[in-house]
């Protein structure tokens, strides 16, 4: 895969390759998103290379965070959880319910908060039922939204809490510029006003599920001895 973004030198300087980090373990790890969502996960250029990663981080990993596309493929992989299209992308912030009061991932949430989503596709709530997951948040009009396995080693959230407060509006006006019809970012803008300020509403529930996963997952459950895992 040749990144179109960043600059190889960058990457050579500042990122290290699987093979290298391989034979270690880690307290946590985060699977990002990519814009690939159209794509069948098999037709993903680095997919097989993902899969491995995956599977490695079951047992060199004490808890895996896989964020929107990341959920989806790490959903697919490890529980056979299909993705589907929507007939447009889902775009803005939207407002999320909670379903596991007691999870420490959402110790300190509202009952209902909100969170960006932009994706082309989604996950269905019954094809998570019975694989021993466990929705924690749930969107009326973005769907699953929070997703755990039981203790928290596999972690995914279709959602972007990591977003910030412009990130939305510069994929509205690329997908703009690109002549890609965009509807506007529900709940984002002033007013639905793109010539207006965004409005970041999520900004503490963001600090506090990173927050969460990071002392309640990652800090106070990996063992001391992490190569005991």
């Amino acid at each position: 895969h040749k990144s179109k973004n960043t600059p190889l030198d960058y990457l050579m300087e500042f990122y290290t390759t699987f093979e290298n980090v391989k034979n270690n373990k880690y307290d946590g790890l985060i699977i990002t998103g990519a814009p690939v969502e159209k794509k069948e996960f098999e037709d993903v250029d680095y997919w097989e290379e993902l899969c491995d990663i995956m599977e490695w981080s079951k047992e060199n990993v004490f808890s895996t965070l896989h964020i929107c596309w990341g959920a989806q493929a790490g959903l697919y992989y490890h529980y056979d959880v299909p993705k589907y299209e929507y007939d447009k992308k889902l775009s803005g912030i939207f407002s999320h319910n909670i379903i596991e009061q007691n999870s420490p991932l959402i110790r300190g949430f509202n009952d209902e908060f909100e969170m960006p989503h932009s994706r082309y596709t989604y996950v269905k709530e019954e094809d998570i039922a019975n694989k021993r997951l466990s929705i924690l948040a749930m969107s009326d009009d973005a769907g699953p939204a929070i997703i755990s396995n039981k203790g928290g080693r596999q972690i995914f959230v279709t959602g972007h809490f990591e977003y910030t407060k412009n990130t939305l509006k510069d994929e509205y006006l690329r997908d703009v510029k690109n002549n890609l019809n965009p509807d506007i970012p529900k709940n984002y803008f002033k007013n639905d006003n793109p010539n207006e300020n965004p409005v970041m509403s999520w900004k503490s529930h963001a600090f506090l599920l990173f927050m969460n996963w990071l002392n309640y997952y990652v800090y106070q459950t990996t063992p001391y001895d992490i190569f005991a895992i």
